[in-house]
């Protein structure tokens, strides 16, 4: 997901870009760039902190009282530190749990590549958030939506010090990554480790006026030639609860995140349960939305109907709540 509310179907534009844009208004166009999303860097709440230092830069809201499990999170391909990654950690925060909204791409000056992003950056974020005195550092999760579900994903069998595993609307592969600001340049891996690219899967074909999860499902359907992309699940110690709308046009998540649990269902990998939601798309995860909320009218503009996903999301914050008390538990 885009855990902030984005302009009307922004990724399928740039998509639309990618294959049909022209030299004569390619060269019109290089300046504007209408393509591109805007990237957001807000700043924290009011019980919040931001942290910029040794490599981490992130909005931080420290548990109140007692130290308390400490819990990553991860936005999606907006960048930066969105309203919507932000409002996750201040939901989890009210909860009791010490929450790092982590910048991991983008910045306030509109970075828009998306490209082999060094999975180390991550890693400094869990370390830096183990080692505050409101965390409790054997007590760590991690809470991703959509390219950020696809790294929370991948993290959970790299990070055997991760205890629980949230992943919305995520993938079960690496997919390769953009550049939205330049959109016909070809790029590989979303991420890199110890500097080289981490073996992706190609995006597939798209087809200008088409949903962009067309492209995604056609990327899947060549899956057998790109094994290697299917991230190793099985590897991982930490379980996994995934929560994905079936109406979702972004991407297949529903599916991709079947996909992770039958993955570590015949690999003899961790437990993982998976929350779908037949009348919700993309936007349909993360904290509710109540009716009187500005972005209320928004939920369906990648996926699904407004009340569907208003519906998904007051149904599964409880439970992911619920799923990270239950394996993060101090007793």
């Amino acid at each position: 997901m885009r855990l902030t509310f984005p302009r009307r179907r922004t990724l399928l534009i740039g998509a639309a870009v990618l294959t049909s844009v022209g030299v004569v208004a390619a060269a019109g166009m290089l300046w504007w760039k209408p393509w591109a999303p805007r990237v957001e860097v807000v700043d924290p709440g009011p019980s919040g902190t931001r942290i910029d230092a040794a490599g981490v830069v992130g909005n931080y809201y420290p548990a109140e009282g007692d130290p308390a499990p400490g819990i990553l999170v991860l936005g999606g391909s907006e960048g930066g530190i969105s309203a919507g990654a932000d409002a996750v950690a201040r939901a989890l925060h009210a909860e009791g749990f010490s929450a790092l909204a982590l910048r991991y791409f983008g910045d306030a000056g509109g970075t828009t590549r998306m490209s082999e992003i060094p999975l180390e950056i991550f890693d400094r974020g869990i370390d830096w958030l183990a080692d505050q005195p409101q965390v409790l550092p054997d007590r760590l999760g991690v809470v991703g939506g959509s390219k950020g579900g696809e790294a929370a994903v991948l993290l959970g069998s790299r990070r055997p010090d991760l205890r629980a595993v949230v992943g919305l609307t995520p993938s079960h592969v690496v997919w390769q990554g953009f550049d939205l600001g330049s959109p016909w340049r070809s790029v590989g891996s979303t991420w890199s480790s110890d500097g080289v690219g981490v073996p992706y899967l190609p995006n597939g074909r798209y087809s200008p006026g088409g949903d962009l999860v067309d492209m995604y499902r056609d990327g899947l359907a060549a899956l057998s030639d790109h094994s290697e992309a299917i991230i190793p699940v099985e590897r991982s110690t930490a379980p996994y609860l995934l929560v994905c709308g079936e109406s979702d046009i972004l991407w297949p998540a529903c599916a991709m995140s079947q996909q992770v649990a039958q993955r570590a269902a015949t690999f003899g990998g961790p437990p993982v349960t998976v929350l779908s939601y037949p009348d919700s798309g993309h936007l349909g995860v993360g904290p509710p939305v109540s009716a009187d909320s500005p972005s209320y009218e928004r939920l369906a503009d990648v996926g699904g109907t407004v009340e569907g996903n208003a519906a998904a999301r007051a149904d599964s914050w409880p439970r992911i709540v619920a799923f990270l008390r239950d394996h993060l538990a101090t007793g």
